[in-house]
């Protein structure tokens, strides 16, 4: 085996997760850090709900990769296909071997469209779209205004996704768009949810009641999308209680994915082994691999048992910053802990949000002196179309914030 390159840091990842923490460790003095990343376009995902929504351009989250990468980190434009843990080495698709001292794993997650029979086909279809990819999310918002009457339906599936909130909130904007025209009480709104309450937090949970009922939506709980006819406009439905089957025909869906980690990080070493999705199997705290101490993960690759969102990245890359220098330096043991935060910005209409904050006792946990963000309000949704995307851009980028 020929070592082509090798790096003190080597980040698997340059999404939120990768340009955050390689910002932090810039920080920190760290000099040698090569970043693995195919894609020439880094995105800002959480807008693509309010793409999707009418209240957002999807150009308004693209930027290149090449203006947020941080000064001093090295950029290889090549995708990894396997890490040998026990000789410190990665491989890329192009079929290098590059070292390290320390890896850093954060790939993202990998939307499973093929795992509900006929998906796949149906979110490239007409009546059907997602607001989880840059690509379709504009589509969205054309098969909303464009409804005046029928049923629309839109699914979550169970296990981990990414901004699990993501799939009410597009709910919200709908229905809030449709009362605006004056036809929502032409449509019938599905929401089919795995879990038994609109939020694993009571608090949020019951304002989010409060809003389904607002919009006369009909939540399916315990529910799940196994099948789904594209040419038929027919979804069918799982009640995961009582284990019967429903028939709906829509002429609208908003589809999101089953969701887990990339294929190839699956089969090696890293993955949890007890974990069919194959996240990183990671403490929960420090954030350093198990079993192989010079491996650390964030994101929504990891194991650690957070909510996936953007959030929980911006409170994990310091943390890991913190444990790799130390841990550079032989200093033990690591020195910083993560609690489990996360946030979830949930738009319930066009005009208003609610900020879910929580940790690992998923009990609300507020940031925000002096201002109640368990309700709806007018002022949450100013910081979610254009404080969130500064604060990204401009500090969670490069290690500021």
């Amino acid at each position: 085996m020929t070592i082509e390159a090798h790096h003190k840091v080597l980040i698997v990842g340059g999404g939120t997760a990768g340009i955050s923490v390689a910002a932090r460790l810039r920080r920190h003095g760290i000099q040698d850090i090569g970043l693995v990343e195919p894609s020439a376009t880094h995105y800002y995902q959480p807008l693509w709900t309010l793409v999707g929504g009418g209240r957002a351009t999807a150009a308004a989250s693209a930027r290149s990769q090449r203006s947020v990468l941080p000064k001093g980190v090295s950029w290889i434009r090549d995708r990894v296909e396997a890490v040998d843990p026990g000789e410190h080495t990665v491989t890329t698709a192009d079929g290098r071997t590059i070292g390290y001292d320390r890896l850093v794993v954060c790939p993202g997650i990998q939307l499973d469209w093929n795992r509900v029979p006929g998906m796949a086909q149906a979110v490239t279809a007409p009546h059907t779209s997602s607001n989880y990819t840059y690509e379709l999310a504009p589509k969205t918002w054309d098969l909303i205004r464009s409804m005046r009457s029928g049923t629309a339906v839109f699914t979550m599936p169970s296990g981990p996704i990414k901004c699990g909130g993501a799939p009410q909130k597009i709910a919200y904007l709908a229905a809030d768009h449709w009362r605006e025209q004056g036809v929502l009480k032409d449509i019938r709104v599905v929401l089919v949810l795995p879990t038994p309450g609109m939020f694993g937090v009571p608090v949020f949970a019951e304002e989010l009641e409060r809003v389904v009922a607002r919009y006369g939506i009909e939540v399916r709980r315990n529910s799940e999308l196994v099948e789904v006819d594209p040419d038929g406009r027919d979804a069918v439905i799982v009640d995961h209680t009582s284990g019967a089957r429903d028939s709906l025909r829509f002429d609208m869906m908003h589809l999101v994915p089953p969701q887990s980690a990339p294929d190839w990080l699956k089969e090696t070493p890293l993955a949890d082994p007890a974990d069919p999705a194959g996240y990183v199997d990671i403490d929960k705290h420090t954030l350093r691999h198990v079993r192989h101490p010079d491996v650390f993960a964030l994101g929504d690759a990891g194991s650690s048992p957070n909510s996936k969102t953007g959030a929980a990245i911006r409170k994990q890359a310091p943390v890991v910053a913190r444990n790799l220098t130390a841990s550079l330096a032989s200093t033990e043991p690591p020195p910083a802990s993560y609690d489990g935060y996360s946030s979830c910005p949930i738009t319930t209409s066009r005009h208003s949000m609610l900020l879910a904050e929580f940790d690992y006792t998923m009990r609300h946990r507020p940031t925000l002196p002096l201002i109640d963000t368990t309700h709806e309000r007018r002022d949450m949704w100013y910081v979610k179309r254009y404080g969130l995307p500064f604060l990204y851009w401009n500090l969670m980028l490069r290690g500021r914030a």
